[in-house]
């Protein structure tokens, strides 16, 4: 989403572009989403996301109806604004005919797409960045040179010792929800070079998935993730709740990787199966039964008829049944006498109090790292000394410091830092001589 989009509207400002893909197609993790959306101004986002760096804050506000309009100028339909989560804006559209329509423009404009490509390094010029050596399948590499270049690899979710050693121990045993190929090709590059990286222990974006169960189509990325969690109980292996688990399943994913083994168990009664687990995340999507498909894909599931029956979770799983049945009435208790709750309930309160009860065991997926590349408001790559390093730019789930353990939309983010990307190309930004 960020490569193309940049890479398409320089190329509709007459600018010389060459595209350079790891895979088989263009596109990414961009093909398995279908809405871009973010907080709806600074003051939302701020509240969401008040450790991300401020001016990336801005310039993602600023930029977003921008990006929108610009979808909409090459020729894809975009829906009516609608919410997203519990204080987001955003559309739906076409993710693949955007893509596909970004290549075209690229081609089209007299440049170049080079597929199942892989870039070896990046060329210097003095202090400056001037183009990449680029190698497609067997062939001998090449030097691609250029004014500009822009790392927009989708992050390093597919490779195991960077998300060990920047998101969390426990991360290599996540199940991906992306595509296979965003391994921190982009990372390294900019590491290479001297580029400064940020923010440690930032998090990532990812969603709560059924246990045992393998994402192996990207229809799973959506269809097997557990966003009803905001409305059930999560309980830790010590038969806990830990996390207010109404802030966002986002949010949650994060805070279950910590737990003992990341994983726990999520339980939500009659009225969220019916008002939540059986609805559509947004609107306009296809609803999906959460438990039933969980239960054929081979996860961790179990229906009570009543608190009492939870005493009878198989003992394999590791959890007290009874011990979590009592965390149960407590919580209802409280919530009915409308106690403060430990920890809090910021948007659904209500207690669990309508039988039968359903039974997920859940872990942690990941789709992309909050931990990336440094850049500015401009998409220019900074060094170790702050200063941006001439000729080298950033965008997407490849940069750091705009969340920081929290999320409001990575499309979004790509699509602005994208655009933004190619606006500080047009503008001719120099590039100082050898």
């Amino acid at each position: 989403m960020a490569g193309l989009t940049a890479a398409a509207s320089a190329a509709r400002a007459c600018k010389s572009v060459c595209v350079v893909e790891v895979g088989p197609d263009v596109g990414g993790s961009a093909r398995f989403a279908g809405y871009v959306w973010t907080a709806p101004n600074y003051e939302v986002l701020h509240e969401q996301n008040p450790k991300g760096d401020l001016a990336l804050k801005h310039r993602l506000i600023d930029g977003f109806d921008d990006g929108v309009e610009w979808i909409r100028s090459v020729g894809v339909d975009v829906g009516e604004a609608q919410r997203i989560l519990s204080f987001g804006r955003g559309h739906a559209f076409d993710t693949n005919h955007y893509v596909d329509i970004c290549k075209r423009i690229v081609v089209q404009s007299g440049g170049t797409v080079l597929l199942n490509s892989t870039t070896d390094d990046l060329l210097r010029g003095g202090s400056a960045v001037r183009g990449a050596r680029v190698r497609t399948g067997s062939e001998p590499a090449r030097e691609v040179h250029a004014a500009h270049t822009l790392l927009a690899t989708g992050g390093f979710q597919g490779d195991k010792e960077l998300i060990a050693r920047h998101v969390h121990a426990a991360a290599v045993d996540m199940e991906l929800r992306s595509n296979p190929h965003s391994r921190g090709d982009g990372y390294r590059l900019a590491n290479a070079i001297g580029a400064a990286t940020r923010n440690e222990n930032a998090g990532f974006y990812g969603h709560l998935i059924p246990s045992g169960v393998r994402l192996a189509d990207p229809a799973d990325f959506v269809d097997m993730s557990l966003y009803y969690s905001e409305h059930a109980l999560l309980f830790n292996l010590s038969n806990e709740r830990f996390v207010d688990e109404t802030l966002g399943d986002h949010l949650t994913t994060m805070e279950l990787l910590a737990q003992p083994e990341a994983r726990g168990l999520l339980i939500a009664d009659a009225r969220v199966h019916r008002d939540w687990m059986l609805a559509s995340y947004v609107e306009g999507a296809v609803a999906i039964d959460k438990f039933e498909l969980a239960g054929k894909r081979g996860g961790r599931v179990g229906r009570a008829d009543s608190l009492d029956e939870l005493e009878y979770l198989p003992e394999e799983w590791g959890y007290d049944g009874s011990a979590i049945a009592s965390e149960i009435q407590r919580f209802n208790d409280s919530a009915l006498r409308d106690d403060d709750l430990v920890p809090g309930r910021a948007h659904d309160a209500e207690p669990l109090a309508e039988p039968p009860y359903y039974v997920i065991e859940t872990v942690p997926a990941i789709t992309f790292p909050f931990h990336g590349v440094s850049v500015d408001d401009r998409a220019r790559v900074l060094g170790v000394d702050g200063a941006p390093i001439p000729g080298l730019l950033a965008a997407g789930s490849d940069t750091g410091g705009l969340w920081h353990r929290a999320y409001a939309g990575g499309l979004a983010s790509a699509l602005v830092f994208g655009r933004t990307a190619a606006t500080t190309v047009v503008d001719g930004v120099s590039v100082p001589a050898v």
